[in-house]
């Protein structure tokens, strides 16, 4: 079997797309969620706009202009694929549960059981996009796990993304001893981002 080489093709193709097309953002229209369907989509690409932003963002500011030079490199390469799956995995349940227990909360919203539908049938089109088969088995088992012992009633302002904060700063490729002395700026720069996406999400639910 031919070895599979990651290039800065296979990265600028999908990853960048999302990352770059955030600059443009803010001008294009939101249409508002009322459907499960609409509101996979959401949990989908935010959790992926805010991985990709946030891992991207950070290797950026600590690489400087040897940044694109990094991307020849096969083993640096296969560390961003891996840290950019295993980021998304935790960010689709953080927002996941972000979201169900704010409808439950502020709409009263009884369908929290559609969770783990939507949740899985995220996992499952990541299949398509290589997402690894073993983070999918062992986001499902994580996402079990969290589900088991999650309170609706508080979770939504209960630090709901501090899981995904402490992922990007565990999974990025970056040496331990730059990432000790960055460990309160990468935290925040993952929570403000989210912060973005709560104000969309309620937005987008008013009506």
């Amino acid at each position: 079997m031919a070895k599979y080489k990651l290039t800065w093709k296979d990265l600028t193709f999908k990853d960048f797309r999302i990352y770059l097309f955030s600059l443009f953002k803010a001008f294009i229209p939101k249409k508002k969620i009322k459907t499960l369907d609409e509101l996979e989509n959401f949990i989908q690409t935010k959790s992926a706009w805010v991985t990709q932003v946030t891992l991207y963002n950070y290797l950026k500011t600590r690489m400087g202009t040897r940044y694109v030079l990094h991307f020849e490199n096969d083993q640096f390469m296969s560390s961003v694929n891996l840290a950019k799956w295993n980021i998304y995995s935790v960010a689709l349940q953080d927002l996941t549960f972000f979201i169900f227990s704010y409808l439950k909360v502020n709409f009263n919203y009884q369908g929290t059981h559609h969770a783990k539908e939507i949740f899985y049938k995220i996992l499952d089109d990541e299949i398509s996009n290589k997402m690894p088969l073993n983070i999918i088995d062992e986001t499902k088992k994580n996402f079990n796990q969290r589900l088991e012992n999650i309170n609706w009633e508080i979770y939504y302002k209960d630090l709901p993304f501090n899981f995904s904060a402490l992922s990007l700063y565990k999974w990025a490729p970056i040496a331990e001893e730059l990432k000790i002395l960055d460990r309160k700026i990468v935290l925040n720069s993952m929570i403000l981002k989210w912060d973005i996406i709560k104000k969309e999400f309620e937005e987008l639910i008013k009506f």
